[in-house]
């Protein structure tokens, strides 16, 4: 698969919600779209549904895919993509219960939309989006075919015993990555390899966190861009994307 830059897309944000809260999803599809495709869900970094997940999601409905940009945060939160979003994040890392109960909710939203194929869904992530990807699939809702995090966090729920995950994972991670050192790295093997999943893990050599987002250029705190990497991750995800949904679709 390649990402035409030329390919057109159409573009919605779509209200979804519970009792709680409403959240606003950026939706991404080929234009003209006249069947159900199938989905990647994406999950957003620290700084919530901004411009640059809805960036990827263009990118991924170039490739023939419907692209659904999850909201974690709620409808109009957003952070600095460049400053610091910890007073977002932290109170769900608090509660990896409401994380989950949030990507159930946006699964369960997209699966029911009527340009999605709900039997071919992947879940994919950037930094805690990453960390996200791995969480709904270890929630294991019906139909999520794969997930994909990309430097993201990797530290278990603790939720409880953990039933199979039967999503094939794809962990792609910047080897000097301060967020998930190799103790990590050994214990999300140790977990995955336990519930039973289809799991590999590509390790950038000298890639630090947020690899793939350009703007990233904090060596102090092992945040930095590496083009490279980036380059690799991107062919490595489409290779998985084509394994798992099938072939891109062109429009009709």
């Amino acid at each position: 698969m390649t990402f035409d830059e030329a390919a057109a897309v159409e573009r919605i944000l779509l209200d979804y919600g519970d009792s709680e809260m409403t959240f606003e999803a950026y939706v991404a599809m080929p234009a003209g779209t006249d069947r159900p495709r199938p989905c990647v869900l994406l999950g957003h970094a620290w700084d919530g549904r901004g411009d640059d997940i809805c960036k990827i999601a263009d990118r991924i409905a170039a490739l023939g895919f419907v692209a659904f940009a999850l909201d974690l945060y709620g409808k109009g939160v957003r952070g600095e993509p460049l400053g610091d979003n910890s007073h977002l994040m932290a109170p769900l890392m608090a509660d990896r219960a409401l994380l989950r109960r949030r990507l159930l909710l946006g699964h369960a939203t997209a699966a029911a939309h009527p340009s999605i194929d709900a039997a071919k869904i992947v879940v994919m992530g950037y930094c805690f989006g990453g960390l996200c990807a791995l969480d709904l699939a270890r929630a294991a809702p019906a139909n999520l075919r794969a997930a994909i995090s990309i430097h993201g966090g990797l530290q278990p729920p603790d939720l409880g015993t953990q039933g199979p995950i039967d999503a094939s994972i794809l962990m792609l991670h910047g080897w000097e990555d301060p967020t998930a050192p190799p103790a990590d790295i050994l214990s999300i093997a140790h977990e995955l390899t336990d519930a039973g999943a289809d799991w590999q893990l590509h390790a950038y050599g000298h890639a630090m966190h947020a690899f793939t987002f350009e703007a990233a250029d904090m060596p102090e705190r092992g945040i930095v861009y590496d083009e490279t990497a980036a380059r690799r991750a991107w062919n490595t995800v489409c290779d998985f994307l084509a394994e798992n949904l099938g072939p891109a679709m062109p429009a009709s």
